[in-house]
This record gives C-alpha cells, structure tokens and sequence, in this order.
C-alpha cells in the first residue's frame, strides 16, 4: 500500500517528529546541534517558514512549525537532507540516516496548538530517566526561552504567539503560558495531548 498523499495547508501548524533509523543517535552533542540550528536558518532564508515550538533531543526532534510559502515536505526534505548532508560527512556515517519520512500532524485548533507545545516542551522531562530536573535547564528546547523571557535568537522563531491563544482558566501572558506547560498531568490536559498527538506517542520515542 503506497504511502497517503501529505496536504498542505500554508495556515497550519504542524508537529513535526523526526528520529534516526533504529532510534539511534541523529546529535551527538552540542556541536551537531549547532548545526542543525544553521540548517534551520539556512532553509528559512530560502524557504522562509515560523516555529512556535521546538526540542531536539538525543535520537530525534520536535518542531512546531508552519511552512506558509512552500508545501512543508519540501521544507522538510531540504532540512533533512542538509543536516543529514552534514552528519554524514563528519562521521563517515553510510546508509539510511533517518528512521523514515517525518511525522507529522496538524495543529487544527489553539487547544490542540497549545498541547501540542505542552508535549515538545516536556519532552525532557517525561523521558524514563528524565534528562533535567526542570524543563527551563534542558539547552536544546525552546522553553528555556520563554522561562527567562528572552527575545528569539532566530528568525524563525516566534515565542509571543502561544501566550497569547490561551484558553480560560489561564490568561493570556507569558508567566500563565509557562504554568501551563509545568502543571502536572492533569487528565484534562493529558487527554488534550494524546487527542492531538495522533499516532506520535511517548513510548515511541
């Protein structure tokens, strides 16, 4: 059975999920992550596109993200490739880098765009083992930026946007946008994120 058609919709976030083939290591430290942020703005020069939210950990990575000029997997594919591009080279690494084609899912609603964030951004810290003891002290997540309120260091980022789609009991600020993300996993917002995650799920990872 073929693979379904992608559709693009140029007003829709999407969560993107990449992993490396047999879940092994795609960054290898610091500097493979460097590298992937000069990829990101290198497409977004030639593909300009907006991530509201994104985390990279040890074998894969998340975005948040909205291809408005061009289909998103042709972003995709010149993301991908040129990392791979990269990767490749520096470990004299041969065959298939990546487990598959990327998963995707599209953020339909400001309620599934929120914890579809949520999800990204607790990514360190939901692991077996979690990674760090707060999500602000993981170096590779966009939520660091939003605890200490910084501007985006990146074009392509945007930390205003999901303060402001927040949903009642929360207001709409920055300081309530970042309880949201730390409130334990209340069955209200647990349902939300699996309702939105689609076929992506933690124990996939």
């Amino acid at each position: 059975m073929g693979r379904s058609r992608r559709i693009w919709n140029p007003d829709a976030y999407e969560h993107v999920v990449m992993r490396g083939n047999n879940r092994q290591a795609i960054f290898q430290g610091e500097a493979d992550k460097a590298a992937f942020f000069r990829v990101l703005t290198y497409a977004h020069n030639k593909y300009p596109f907006t991530i509201l939210a994104y985390c990279l950990m040890t074998n894969h990575y998340h975005l948040l993200i909205k291809s408005a000029e061009v289909p998103l997997g042709k972003l995709m594919a010149l993301i991908n490739k040129r990392y791979s591009d990269y990767y490749k080279k520096k470990y004299n690494y041969s065959g298939y880098f990546y487990e598959s084609r990327y998963y995707s899912s599209k953020a339909i609603t400001h309620k599934s765009t929120l914890a579809i964030s949520r999800y990204i951004h607790r990514n360190p810290i939901n692991t077996a083992e979690p990674m760090v003891e707060d999500m602000k002290d993981y170096p590779y997540s966009s939520y660091r930026l939003y605890a200490a309120s910084h501007r985006s260091p990146y074009d392509f980022l945007d930390l205003t946007y999901l303060p402001t789609i927040l949903l009642p009991p929360y207001s709409s600020c920055l300081a309530d946008y970042l309880l949201y993300c730390e409130e334990p996993d209340l069955p209200n917002i647990k349902s939300q994120e699996e309702n939105c995650l689609g076929a992506w799920h933690p124990n996939n990872i």
